[in-house]
């Protein structure tokens, strides 16, 4: 252990090497250790908050905090009014959607198909009937509408058709892939669905980075229940908006305990993720946490070089503490102590500039992925851990240099001899 009196002479050799240093030399390592710390934090958080988009977009415009379900074995949601009404009669609720969902047919240009022989526009689809109204409350997917215009509860005949399904919205073409051509705003298309046709006017595209937003074709939600003959208002999904601050699990629980569980799949929209999507996430942190650990060696050989130059340098009055008593511990602390200096300040700007910045900036502005709004995943936990890390680093780096220097011969330090 280091003693005291070490200690504060180390202390004293550090803060009177650093005012003598180049101040030049001085930033210079600060930003080394600055850019190093935000490339411990920010690459991986930019990986893993690419995969945390797209599992927030999942929750914030499909299956809101909590997702009652079909059962594998059944059509829909038995008993769904109940539900709805349980639901709803929960004080932890801000609001509520319930949906028809149905597979179907749309066909596009059929009025301009010159023979019969000739392959009709046809692409499959899920139908989805909902109510303008409650559904834009819970998942505010008015706001992906890209051309025309958002439902409201008296367009009968007229459907929002996701951009996945509109070919000139497809960023590639694949030939198990079915999409429309030709389609519009206040075009006319054919919707099949339970054995009923029915022609129906686009009155919007809506896109979004989900694929249950993008993949679907939207329709007030009395008219697909009259064509599918769902009377008993059985629904087939229900999405749950909670308040700020209420667990989704919570309510989760609620709603098994009152029997949902026995007729209908109750999950919190963590539940809902699959799992090759925390797989991925686990992944892209592992790949993050990699290369970060390039630029902490980098570091590492930086304050290393730094340190044992510096040493190499001050050998003769190296040798001439000694020789007036001072321990080696002692300016071995010095060195220590230098090295804490400039991890402690790079960290601490990093974190500055990362929660009154980045953090914020990036939150604003999400990096716009192909998939996914990625946004910066930085907890205050794993970013302190890093700082630990760095410092650890650094601290071992300026050790071992000073180490090798002050452990030479008193009179070969002074006398300069290897």
């Amino acid at each position: 252990m280091f003693s005291q009196l070490n200690i504060r002479i180390g202390f004293f050799l550090a803060k009177r090497q650093i005012r003598r240093s180049s101040l030049w030399t001085t930033v210079l390592i600060i930003f080394v250790m600055f850019f190093t710390f935000l490339n411990l934090v920010v690459v991986t958080g930019i990986l893993v908050g690419l995969i945390q988009g797209a599992i927030d977009a999942v929750r914030t415009h499909y299956t809101s905090d909590v997702i009652v379900s079909t059962l594998s074995d059944k059509t829909y949601i038995e008993n769904s009014p109940e539900i709805i009404r349980i639901v709803k009669s929960l004080p932890e609720v801000e609001a509520v959607t319930a949906r028809y969902l149905e597979g179907g047919t749309l066909e596009a240009n059929y009025k301009t198909r010159s023979n019969e022989k000739e392959k009709p526009n046809i692409a499959p689809a899920s139908i989805v009937g909902i109510n303008p109204a409650e559904e834009d409350a819970v998942t505010g997917i008015s706001r992906f509408v890209v051309e025309g215009e958002y439902l409201s509860t008296t367009d009968y005949d007229q459907v929002l058709v996701g951009a996945y399904l509109d070919k000139k919205y497809l960023q590639f073409d694949s030939p198990g892939f079915s999409s429309l051509e030709n389609i519009a705003p206040g075009v006319k298309i054919r919707l099949k669905v339970g054995g009923v046709e029915r022609e129906v006017t686009v009155k919007g595209i809506i896109k979004a980075k989900v694929d249950e937003v993008s993949l679907r074709a939207f329709m007030v939600d009395s008219q697909l229940r009259s064509m599918i003959g769902r009377g008993d208002y059985n629904v087939d999904e229900i999405s749950v908006k909670l308040k700020s601050g209420t667990d989704p699990a919570l309510v989760r629980d609620i709603l098994i305990k009152n029997g949902a569980g026995r007729v209908a799949k109750v999950q919190t929209y963590a539940d809902a993720q699959p799992k090759f999507i925390k797989d991925i996430a686990d992944t892209f942190a592992l790949l993050g946490n990699v290369l970060s650990s390039i630029g902490l060696v980098v570091a590492s050989i930086t304050i290393f070089i730094v340190i044992f130059i510096n040493a190499i340098t001050r050998r003769k009055f190296i040798g001439i503490l000694k020789g007036i008593g001072i321990s080696e511990q002692a300016i071995e602390i010095s060195y220590i102590m230098q090295s804490f200096f400039y991890a402690f300040v790079g960290s601490l700007i990093g974190v500055i500039v990362l929660y009154a910045f980045l953090e914020p900036a990036v939150s604003a502005h999400p990096i716009d992925f192909p998939f996914s709004d990625g946004i910066l995943v930085a907890p205050i936990s794993g970013t302190l851990l890093r700082v630990g890390l760095l410092m650890l680093t650094t601290i071992i780096a300026g050790f071992i240099p000073a180490r090798l220097i002050v452990r030479k011969n008193t009179l070969d330090s002074i006398l300069g001899r290897n």
